[in-house]
């Protein structure tokens, strides 16, 4: 029988693996999940859940990498055109239906990570990265202060959104998007050269993997 190829299996534990934690977070929330409860709810030896997920951050951090995917791809070159705040806009947008799927254990993760801090701060660098990802996909530049800057403005306003997200139970998301607009404008205050459309020219280099850090989530 031919072996498949490294980088499928790979895909095909992660998939796996973080597939099972959200259905365990949605169930019982996420500080009652151990390891062991990973392994056999994705039916994944530990020998084999070790090596690449050796805590249930990395799988948080997977599950982060999917999102991002998400939101990255639905970016269209035709897009330059519009204003960066509405472009960030969709974005945001963008993301909170990729979480669509996962909104129970989602919600599940926003109640409990702030109740364990060391688990919280571990996750301030990967959500940071997400945010200036999101920016560059709207045409924003997160290099140097004022890209960190933003970076963490757009942390708060997504906070805020995600906040309204998780109670809206409307078809059209009518209250999240109202939430968006209004926290885009309550937050612009703090940003420097124009706000969330400064006009600068030139296409902005898209962040690191170390990206400014952020408030996380």
């Amino acid at each position: 029988m031919a072996k498949r190829p490294a980088g499928k299996a790979k895909a095909s534990l992660e998939d796996r693996v973080v597939e099972a934690v959200l259905t365990l977070a949605a169930a019982r929330g996420w500080r009652d999940i151990a390891l062991a409860d990973i392994a056999e709810a994705a039916d994944v030896p530990l020998v084999e859940l070790y090596p690449a997920f050796s805590s249930k951050l990395h799988v948080l951090a997977a599950f982060e990498r999917r999102i991002d995917r998400a939101v990255l791809s639905g970016t269209a070159p035709e897009d330059a055109g519009e204003p960066r705040r509405d472009r960030l806009f969709d974005v945001v947008m963008r993301r909170l239906d990729a979480l669509a799927p996962n909104k129970e254990a989602v919600a599940a993760l926003a109640a409990d990570l702030p109740r364990d801090p060391p688990a919280a701060l571990m996750m301030v660098p990967l959500f940071a990265r997400s945010m200036a990802w999101m920016l560059t996909a709207a045409g924003f530049d997160v290099t140097g202060v004022g890209g960190a800057l933003r970076v963490k403005v757009l942390g708060m306003v997504y906070l805020a959104t995600l906040r309204v997200w998780l109670g809206d139970d409307e078809p059209d998301l009518a209250h999240t998007m109202a939430a968006l607009d209004r926290n885009l404008d309550r937050f612009e205050r703090l940003l420097p050269f124009g706000g969330w459309d400064p006009g600068a020219k030139g296409a902005p280099e898209g962040p690191a993997d170390d990206a400014p850090a952020a408030e996380g989530g």
